[in-house]
């Protein structure tokens, strides 16, 4: 199976068997959507406007109780394994029908799927929320049986967070579980602290080892420190910092998780060559620490500005390419797949198709809600996308330059072009790009031309100050005319694989 993202419903493309058969993958680990620093609404709120006492925030796009989560639910109920449908109707009893039970109710569709799908020798690490692990602790042992419960993880972290009337919440939960009683686990280990040098206060002259006394019925043996370099044993409780808006691997999406932390995950429960699933991959940290430590991935989301950020980062950090070193399936490869996406109303199609459009020539998104379906506007001023340069200035110093990008799905027209020479001389640009599925006119193509041209002293070129780009043109292979140094999202660090290589020392 070679490395793979996924646009779309993670539960439709799990349940296909020709994406993914029986006991496929070694490892998954998933950090579904479910809370957020910036938009919260009431979970514990029944769907006929009736408040419980419990509340809880939740990510804006949580699923709400509706027609698919009761036709979920009965599904559940009528064709899951007898403890998964005892376990469900146990909590619809307790919580009631509202978001946290639809939540619940989703999650658990998803999570036999994964289960499905997860070799006898494999593992799943669920990312949680404190506020909702209890209840998908009873769904996974439902699931996965309560004897192949492994360990609930505990992150720590310091991070400020506001409230005056609890304690400072700076911690998530981590579920381990695997298939079954014979799994793949590698012991990890972490420094000593000083306390070794006083408990092992001793050191051997012949060997150098550091050791103790230790008293059993009166009889004193050494007790010898067998690899002070190695470390102790890892515990259920880790220390990794949290990722803060000015960390060096922060890319800009909100739910990010530090590499270190899936790292740690994937050294301990896989090997090299093994299979890493992550359906709900945002940001693709997990899909980027896979790759660094030579497994494969697999990588779903359903959202194409996720989509998008991972091909960045893949790209920033390992020097891969889409259609090359991995697949992306889901994504449009006709002009007709392209319109289909733009008309998809219930999916936020515009959106999507913006996304995805702006993908294509490496332009970050503006106003983009990374983990949300749905975009902002009325802020972004005509711009869509941003793709960074740098120029040297007259002084020899690097000089930020951009290129605006804007996307139509839509009848375009000459008039569309001026406006965006509007833009490019309001926001001081180099170059703007309109990217559009519809052909563009004649009108319009004078309009661009008539915008003149960008000259780079460095490069010594001249380039299109204002230039069109077709989805068919796209398609076909064309590209933004610009000077080479850009960048799309904040730039992920260049990394090495497992073996100390770039990843353009393996291509």
């Amino acid at each position: 199976m070679t490395n793979r993202l996924y646009y779309g419903d993670n539960l439709d493309i799990l349940r296909s068997r020709e994406y993914f058969p029986d006991a496929c993958v070694d490892l998954i680990y998933l950090d579904p959507p479910f809370n957020s620093n910036r938009n919260y609404n009431v979970l514990f709120r029944s769907e006929s406007g009736a408040d419980s006492q419990a509340q809880i925030t939740a990510f804006e796009d949580t699923w709400h109780w509706g027609e698919t989560a009761e036709e979920t639910y009965r599904d559940l109920i009528t064709d899951a394994p007898e403890k998964v449908s005892t376990a469900i109707e146990a909590l619809l009893n307790l919580i009631d029908r509202n978001q946290m039970m639809a939540y619940l109710v989703m999650m658990t569709a998803r999570l036999v799927e994964l289960h499905r799908v997860l070799k006898a020798t494999g593992s799943l690490y669920l990312h949680c929320d404190p506020t909702a692990s209890h209840y998908l602790k009873i769904v996974l042992d439902a699931i996965f049986d309560n004897r192949n419960f492994r360990n609930e993880i505990i992150w720590h972290y310091r991070r400020w967070t506001a409230g005056s009337k609890h304690f400072q919440r700076m911690h998530d939960v981590i579920l381990r579980y695997t298939k079954s009683q014979d799994f793949v686990f590698n012991l990890q280990y972490e420094p000593y602290g000083d306390w070794i040098k006083k408990d092992y206060g001793y050191v051997d002259e012949e060997t150098g080892k550091r050791w103790r006394w230790h008293t059993v019925k009166g009889n004193r043996y050494k007790v010898f420190l067998e690899d002070e370099n190695r470390g102790v044993k890892l515990n259920d409780v880790w220390i990794i910092p949290y990722l803060g808006s000015t960390a060096k691997e922060r890319l800009g999406y909100p739910t990010q998780k530090p590499l270190a932390l899936l790292e740690r995950i994937i050294r301990a429960s896989s090997n090299e060559g093994d299979i890493v699933l992550d359906p709900f991959c945002g940001c693709g940290t997990a899909i980027a620490a896979a790759h660094k430590l030579n497994r494969q991935w697999i990588g779903i989301d359903i959202t194409h500005l996720s989509i998008a950020l991972q091909k960045y980062r893949l790209g920033d950090m390992f020097e891969l390419e889409s259609g090359k070193d991995y697949e992306v399936i889901g994504e449009p490869t006709t002009e007709a797949g392209a319109r289909e996406l733009a008309q998809d109303s219930a999916n936020e199609g515009c959106y999507q198709f913006e996304w995805w459009a702006l993908s294509l020539v490496g332009a970050k998104p503006v106003g983009g809600q990374a983990g949300s379906k749905r975009g902002k506007k009325g802020a972004d001023k005509g711009i869509d996308g941003i793709i960074n340069f740098f120029e040297q200035g007259a002084n020899g110093k690097a000089r930020a330059r951009k290129v605006v990008v804007q996307v139509k799905s839509g009848a375009v027209k000459a008039g569309d072009i001026r406006d965006l020479a509007g833009t490019i001389e309001r926001e001081q640009a180099a170059i703007g790009v309109f990217v559009t599925l519809e052909s563009p006119t004649q009108p319009m193509r004078k309009e661009a031309l008539a915008a003149g041209y960008y000259e780079s002293d460095f490069w010594q070129r001249s380039y299109r100050r204002l230039q069109i780009l077709s989805i068919r043109d796209l398609f076909a292979g064309e590209r933004v005319d610009m000077p080479p140094q850009h960048g799309t999202f904040k730039q992920a660090a260049r990394a090495r694989t497992s073996d100390g290589k770039q990843q353009s020392d393996l291509i």
